[in-house]
């Protein structure tokens, strides 16, 4: 195995662990976002959290590990491996989730939120169930 692909490797790696930070953790700022006072100071903290976390951690490194991880795939012939075609299904779902929570996130900047503490607790364990799967996939391969 070339040098080269062992750094893309470690870099993929670091990717998808600064995109689950962000994954696992935006869902947290909700709960505690969703009791804060619209206008209060600790609502507008909670805002530029949530949107320094997604544009400056969240989304940089989910791009950065969908390359990687598909650059990855293609160099070890994964295409067609019917447990990566399981692992690239989870991931789509996580990039969904992604994608709904930036909605989240503009939702709360403009004071729209719809959702309750108890609704974003339970959202909050959706991508750790998600990366569960991913993680026993790519170490297991079960089939």
């Amino acid at each position: 195995m070339p040098n080269w692909y062992l750094w893309v490797k470690a870099l993929h790696i670091v990717a998808d662990i600064a995109w689950m930070a962000a994954m696992l953790y935006l869902p947290r700022l909700f709960v505690y976002h969703v009791d804060a006072a619209k206008g209060s100071v600790q609502s507008e903290t909670f805002k530029l959290m949530e949107r320094r976390l997604l544009r400056f951690i969240g989304l940089p490194a989910m791009i950065v590990a969908w390359l990687t991880g598909l650059f990855l795939a293609w160099k070890s012939g994964y295409f067609l491996a019917p447990w990566f075609h399981t692992k690239l299904l989870v991931v789509l779902i996580m990039t969904g989730m992604h994608g709904w929570f930036s909605r989240m996130v503009k939702d709360f900047a403009a004071d729209k939120n719809q959702h309750t503490q108890r609704f974003f607790r339970i959202i909050n364990e959706v991508p750790t169930v998600l990366m569960i799967f991913i993680v026993i996939l790519v170490v297991v391969k079960p089939f």
